[in-house]
C-alpha cells in the first residue's frame, strides 16, 4: 500500500430472500437506523459498529434478515430497548410494501415545513409536498371567478366567500374550510399517485384538517395524520419574525401579524377537529423534542396498522 492509499475496508455483501446481492452501506444503514428516533450522528455510529462487527467475524456475506437482527441487538445493547423496538417496528411495517403517508396539519407559522423536512430525513422519505404548492398549481387551472377561495391566503379566505353565512358561523373558519376542501382534491390525487408508485410521502400544510382525510379512505397505505401547534401566542408571533429574516423579507412579518387573530382562530378550529377525531398534536416549542416524539408516534402508529392487518389476514385464512 502506497503512502497515498488509505486502509482498504472489506466489502460486505447483503443477500435478500431471492439471493440478490447489494453492497453494505453505512450511510443507507444509518438512514434505516434513524427511523428508530436516533440522531444522525448516533445512527451512523451504530452503523459503523455493525460494519466492524461483521468484518471482525469475517462475515462478508450476510442475509438481510440476519443483518436486521444484528442491528436490533446492537441498538438494544448500545441505546436501550426503546430505540431497538422503534427500529424493529419500522422494519416490520416497511416489509409490508405499503407506502407511508404522513399528513402534517397546523395553522400558519407553527413550523410545519421545518418539522416535515426533519421527519423526512429521520424516516428516509424523499418526497415532501406542501398544500400551498398544491393550491398554487390549482390557481393556474382555475380562475378566481370559478374558485375564488384558492386565490387568497388560508387566513383571509373569508374575503372570497360569495354566499352569505348564518350569523353563528365564523367567516374566517368558513373561508378556511372552503379553501381546504378545494385543495384537498389535489392532495388526494397526490396520495393516489404515491400509492401507484409505492412511495412514502409527507404532505404538510394548513389545509390538512383532521378528519378530512382518514386512514379508512386509503386502505392501500399507512395514513398517519398529526397536528403541529404553538399554544403560546407570543412564541407563535415570534415565528413570523424569524421567518421574515430566514426568507430575506419575502414572507414579511407585518403581513402575518396583521392577520394574527385570524391565524389563531384557524388554529383553534384545527385543534378542535383534532380533539374530535383523536388526531395526535405536537407542541412546536422544543424542535428536538417535537421531532423525537413525532418519529416515535409515526413509527408506532404505522406498526400498529401493519400488525392489525397481519392479524386480520391470519384470521381470514383461518376462516377459509
Amino acid at each position: 500500500m502506497t503512502a497515498e492509499e488509505g486502509p482498504k475496508t472489506a466489502r460486505i455483501t447483503i443477500l435478500d430472500e431471492e439471493h440478490h446481492s447489494l453492497p453494505f452501506s453505512k450511510g443507507l444503514t444509518a438512514n434505516a437506523i434513524m427511523a428508530s428516533g436516533l440522531a444522525p450522528g448516533q445512527a451512523y455510529s451504530v452503523a459503523t459498529e455493525v460494519e466492524e462487527y461483521l468484518v471482525g467475524k469475517g462475515q462478508l456475506e450476510v442475509q438481510a434478515n440476519e443483518l436486521r437482527k444484528i442491528i436490533f441487538n446492537l441498538l438494544k445493547e448500545k441505546t436501550g430497548k426503546h430505540y431497538a423496538a422503534n427500529y424493529w417496528h419500522y422494519i416490520s411495517f416497511s416489509s409490508m410494501n405499503k407506502p407511508l403517508v404522513v399528513l402534517i396539519g397546523g395553522s400558519t407559522g407553527v413550523g410545519k415545513s421545518t418539522i416535515a423536512t426533519m421527519l423526512a430525513t429521520r424516516l428516509s422519505i424523499v418526497r415532501i409536498v406542501s398544500t400551498d404548492a398544491v393550491r398554487e398549481v390549482m390557481r393556474a387551472f382555475f380562475s378566481q371567478n370559478l374558485m375564488p377561495t384558492i386565490h387568497t391566503s388560508s387566513f383571509d379566505a373569508e374575503s372570497a366567500l360569495i354566499h352569505p353565512l348564518p350569523a353563528h358561523i365564523e367567516p374566517v373558519v368558513a373561508g378556511f374550510r372552503e379553501q381546504s376542501l378545494s385543495v384537498l382534491v389535489g392532495v388526494r390525487a397526490i396520495i393516489n399517485r404515491a400509492l401507484k408508485e409505492g412511495t412514502h410521502i409527507i404532505i404538510e400544510g394548513a389545509h390538512i384538517i383532521p378528519g378530512f382525510i382518514t386512514p379508512e379512505q386509503f386502505p392501500e397505505a399507512y395514513i398517519v395524520p398529526l397536528v403541529v401547534t404553538v399554544s403560546d401566542e407570543e412564541l407563535h408571533r415570534s415565528h413570523f419574525y424569524i421567518r421574515e429574516i430566514e426568507t430575506q423579507g419575502t414572507r414579511p412579518f407585518q403581513r402575518y401579524v396583521a392577520h394574527f387573530d385570524n391565524i389563531r382562530l384557524i388554529q383553534d378550529y384545527i385543534l378542535e377537529m383534532a380533539d374530535e377525531t383523536n388526531v395526535k398534536t405536537f407542541e412546536s416549542v422544543n424542535l428536538d423534542a417535537t421531532i423525537s416524539g413525532a418519529v416515535d408516534y409515526i413509527i408506532n402508529a404505522a406498526y400498529g396498522m401493519a400488525k392489525k392487518e397481519a392479524a386480520d389476514n391470519e384470521a381470514a385464512q383461518m376462516i377459509v
